[in-house]
């Protein structure tokens, strides 16, 4: 097929790579535009913007499609269909209806469950047993659209960083798989039972709350793993958690128990077994503590 390939972060870069390596012809890629980053913040490409240039796809990254005039230069890219993977950007109608085909949404979780921009954290954080990917026929709603195929996969002892690269490779080959035969793919409308919206994360939320009970704490720190990282403050500094286990243990929430670093939660204890101090490089808990004395009793915030 010809088609325009649109996304922006890591995640969608798989997708890209299967539809060239299939042999479809990407003509244009949309990316968000270059973001500062980095001490210097200088702009950086996205990840999506950096494999289209690496296959030598023409790049475009319009701030908004709202314009006819981007509406008109999407259009004359003549495509049978677009392949949209964590792109960023709300499509207008006019962009939706352009492609022959229409607009295909590789989203990471079972609709109509986790619809929205958090779909991967929000499923460990539930302590879903299952998540997984879905292709979608887009439509003016926020994943809303008819159905195509699905793959689950399961969520447990997975950080949002491991699920996020298994998701984005079973899209890549479920996406290949479905255009090859387009018409195999009946869609089905998503059930009105089930639905739930996976709101963006908020820096907030990576503060580990040890009121919660110790399965719920690590769940935490499995959903903000490797970034932001969940976070827990000592003497104003703060230390990302980055693995942690539940462990036995009795104590007042956010207290240390013992030499291991070991804390009491709402219910139980956990036990960290990464620990990032800032500006330094993560470390096993027990290197750190060979560095940085956390003694039992001390209370964590």
């Amino acid at each position: 097929m010809r088609l325009i390939f649109m996304g922006t972060p890591e995640f969608a870069v798989p997708t890209l790579d299967a539809l060239v390596a299939a042999g479809h012809e990407v003509v244009a890629v949309y990316s968000q535009p270059p973001r500062p980053a980095g001490r210097g913040k200088k702009l950086q490409p996205s990840p999506v913007h950096l494999a289209a240039q690496g296959h030598g796809i023409p790049v475009f990254t319009p701030v908004s499609l709202k314009s006819a005039e981007e509406q008109a230069v999407f259009a004359a890219h003549g495509a049978d269909a677009a392949v949209v993977a964590a792109y960023g950007l709300i499509l207008p109608q006019p962009i939706l209806a352009a492609p022959r085909l229409g607009c295909l949404n590789v989203h990471g979780s079972l609709l109509p469950r986790w619809r929205g921009a958090a779909p991967v954290q929000r499923a460990i954080l539930a302590g879903d047993v299952h998540t997984g990917v879905t292709i979608m026929q887009m439509e003016r709603g926020l994943d809303t659209g008819p159905m195509l195929a699905t793959v689950a996969t399961p969520v447990e002892g997975k950080t949002a960083g491991e699920l996020t690269g298994e998701l984005a490779a079973l899209g890549a080959d479920l996406m290949v798989r479905v255009l090859a035969d387009l018409a195999l793919f009946e869609p089905e409308v998503q059930p009105e039972a089930g639905v739930t919206y996976a709101a963006k994360i908020d820096k907030a939320e990576s503060r580990l709350d040890f009121t919660a009970p110790a399965l719920q704490v690590e769940r935490q720190v499995r959903a903000f793993a490797p970034a932001p990282g969940a976070f827990f403050e000592l003497e104003g500094e703060r230390y990302r958690v980055l693995a942690a286990q539940v462990v036995e243990g009795e104590g007042a929430p956010g207290t240390v128990l013992d030499g291991q670093l070991t804390i009491g939660c709402g219910e139980g204890a956990i036990r960290p077994l990464i620990v990032q101090r800032a500006g330094r490089p993560a470390m096993e808990t027990a290197a750190l503590l060979r560095g940085r004395a956390i003694v039992a009793g001390t209370v964590l915030a």
